[in-house]
């Protein structure tokens, strides 16, 4: 039940081919090139259209900047820091507005298996519903998986290949965060995620 860490600042910085960001890929499975979980971060430096992945359901949560408006399907959806995660079929044509400035995002897609992201509450317990799952911290802190501490940098994905009964994010009480990081999850049966 050993998690593997990947910290955003030690994730190559992609651009978009539109020119309107840039993404940092924290974790792509099976293969990078041929993925069925994708975790990402990504900042949003101007107005436009998301690329579409038919067949992928999306997740999407603001970690931190002014915020969005995504318009799917002829309706508004506004996300600011701390707002619960939208998802969306990855098939539909998304135009991005920002509030406020850039806005750095975080994302989950995935491909012929089902997940979602979700609000950490610290201090609270939380039970995956599926069999992997993961942590991305907007802050520094502790995750508990059973007896297991493990101590979590700002900015880190922290990722099961086998899903704890349950996980807890204790926050550095030092942090002033919206919220202190978003649990993942992905039902993924196959070995290696």
């Amino acid at each position: 039940m050993t998690p593997t860490a990947t910290a955003l600042n030690d994730t190559p910085r992609r651009p978009w081919r539109n020119g309107g960001g840039v993404t940092r890929e924290l974790l792509a499975w099976p293969d990078k090139d041929d993925w069925r979980l994708r975790i990402s971060v990504a900042d949003i430096e101007a107005d436009g259209p998301f690329s579409t992945f038919p067949g992928v359901q999306r997740w999407f949560a603001v970690l931190q900047g002014g915020g969005v408006a995504l318009t799917i399907a002829g309706e508004e959806h506004v996300r600011r820091p701390g707002d619960a995660a939208l998802q969306f079929s990855g098939a539909a044509a998304v135009s991005c507005r920002l509030l406020h400035g850039m806005s750095r995002d975080l994302n989950l897609m995935l491909r012929g298996t089902t997940g979602m992201i979700c609000r950490v509450v610290d201090g609270e317990a939380w039970t995956p519903a599926a069999r992997r799952c993961g942590l991305y911290a907007v802050a520094k802190g502790r995750c508990h998986a059973g007896s297991t501490a493990i101590d979590v940098p700002a900015e880190t994905l922290l990722w099961f290949a086998e899903a704890p009964d349950a996980l807890t994010f204790h926050l550095d009480t030092t942090a002033r965060v919206p919220v202190a990081g978003w649990w993942l999850a992905a039902d993924i049966a196959e070995a290696g995620a």
